[in-house]
């Protein structure tokens, strides 16, 4: 155990108000009765966070799949529209590296579909033209037609709004002897299965077990493996705007499975 028990969070490039972002998002999932656990939050100020400082273990199955029942329930908390923002957060948030945030669009929304099409798709569509990603129209085509078909709530399965962490690679859940606890988050309202597809897509611990308690907790639609990939796409553009390479065609190559 380290002899400090705060661990700060600081980073001088950060915008204004980022690290109070981070914290109504903590806040916010820790409100979720029966929820996955997450990190305590010790103070915020506009240039750092201080947070509880964790001790670290490597994770067996039976963690992982108390971790995933318990995120099922942060789900079920719900939120009050898709793209809504935390309590006590107004307007966008932030999503990447603190060094390299990028805006995360929030614009509470009737549909996931269409959330998912304009604040996702479309929203990151635009920033990778910026950087000169995705110039050419037989590019830029297939991630329009693919919102599209969003947009027209063909992939929408009636689920109402869940409270997801937003930004759930296996970094972010930090394995500590009382399970998983939840860190870094871009907390907002959206897709349960946005988050379930992160793990997926960039591998967690014991992935079969997290899902195996999830399922045992919130039973999924049987369409829903057809879907992963499609929740994967608004996290590949992400990292294409990011670190470029091959993430790019990556990209590319996922929305023409959805177009």
């Amino acid at each position: 155990m380290s002899a400090d028990p705060v661990f700060r969070k600081g980073s001088a490039s950060a915008p204004d108000g980022y690290f109070r972002w981070e914290a109504c998002g903590l806040a916010w999932l820790a409100a979720a009765p029966g929820g996955a656990p997450v990190v305590d939050v010790v103070a915020v100020e506009e240039d750092h966070l201080d947070l509880r400082r964790l001790s670290f273990v490597n994770p067996d199955p039976a963690m992982a799949e108390a971790f995933g029942a318990r995120l099922a329930r942060t789900h079920d908390a719900g939120a009050a529209a898709f793209g809504s923002a935390p309590d006590g957060w107004e307007g966008d948030g932030y999503l990447g590296p603190a060094t390299s945030l990028l805006p995360l669009r929030l614009r509470p929304t009737a549909s996931w579909g269409e959330f998912f099409a304009d604040q996702r798709i479309l929203a990151v569509l635009a920033l990778g033209r910026e950087q000169g990603l995705w110039h050419h129209r037989s590019e830029t085509g297939v991630f329009e037609a693919v919102a599209r078909r969003l947009a027209r709530g063909e992939f929408d399965d009636g689920a109402p709004p869940a409270r997801i962490h937003g930004d759930l690679w296996s970094g972010n859940i930090a394995w500590t002897a009382g399970g998983g606890v939840l860190i870094d988050p871009a907390a907002h309202g959206g897709h349960r299965e946005t988050d379930l597809a992160m793990l997926a897509l960039f591998g967690c611990p014991h992935w079969d077990f997290v899902i195996g308690g999830y399922l045992a907790q919130h039973r999924l639609d049987a369409e829903w493996p057809k879907r992963v990939a499609l929740h994967q796409l608004h996290p590949l553009m992400v990292h294409a705007v990011l670190f470029g390479g091959d993430y790019v065609h990556r990209a590319v190559e996922l929305a023409r499975r959805y177009r």
